[in-house]
């Protein structure tokens, strides 16, 4: 690849403008006082060295880059609920902006490893000045405990090269289920924790402990002034 820079350059742009957009779904839920399945929203190009080694691995020439490798844009939408990584699936097919190419439920359907999430293959088409290019991106749809589970995992991955210790590999694969329990449980009780979050992001939440604090915070500086006066005399 002679001009690195010039080819990531639309990979760029895609990140950048699906960000927005994703973020833009986030928001008017909020603005609607609804419960928003998009908690938050990352992005990335896949850094040089990866994209070579990647291409060296899997037997991928350099004039075929840009179809047969998915992931050099990538999106991560973080959810709260499982339920909630579906309906970002929904909306996203129901968009006219992009075009799903492939998708993988690792959540119903989990990797050996332990590893759970959504993943998307979007074909985005970015505006350049000579012309319209078509640019594959991954999205991946994630709860919080899911993504947790696979930041580590990928970090031990690196460590190991894919080659974990049976003893790494059985807790691995324990905690995955336990983050697979936790959203579980979180699911049962999800119309409480919804009610709790509405709450306080009206400051109700955050008037209640303001008023549970402020009795306390008398009393401590009631203390604060008689030992002040005490150390005087």
């Amino acid at each position: 690849m002679q001009d690195w820079e010039l080819f990531l350059a639309p990979y760029e742009q895609v990140v950048s403008e699906l960000k927005v957009k994703l973020k833009g779904i986030r928001q008017q839920y909020r603005d609607q006082n609804l419960h928003t399945p998009i908690e938050f929203v990352t992005g990335r190009v896949k850094p040089i060295h990866s994209i070579q080694l990647k291409c060296q691995l899997r037997g991928i020439p350099e004039s075929k880059i840009e179809r047969e490798m998915q992931d050099i844009a990538g999106l991560r939408i973080m959810c709260q609920f499982v339920d909630d990584i579906y309906e970002v699936v929904r909306l996203i097919r129901l968009r006219n902006d992009l075009k799903v190419i492939q998708e993988r439920d690792y959540i119903s359907n989990r990797k050996e490893s332990g590893y759970r999430s959504y993943h998307l293959i979007v074909e985005y088409p970015v505006q350049l000045i000579d012309g319209e290019k078509k640019i594959l991106a991954e999205i991946q749809i994630r709860t919080l405990a899911m993504n947790f589970w696979a930041t580590i995992e990928h970090s031990l991955n690196y460590k190991y090269q894919g080659e974990f210790p049976e003893k790494i590999n059985d807790r691995l694969k324990n905690a995955s289920e336990a983050a697979h329990q936790l959203d579980a449980e979180m699911s049962k009780i999800r119309e409480e924790i919804q009610e709790a979050q509405h709450l306080f992001s009206h400051g109700k939440g955050a008037h209640h402990i303001e008023a549970v604090n402020s009795p306390l915070l008398s009393k401590l500086n009631e203390e604060e002034s008689q030992q002040g006066k005490a150390s005087k005399g």
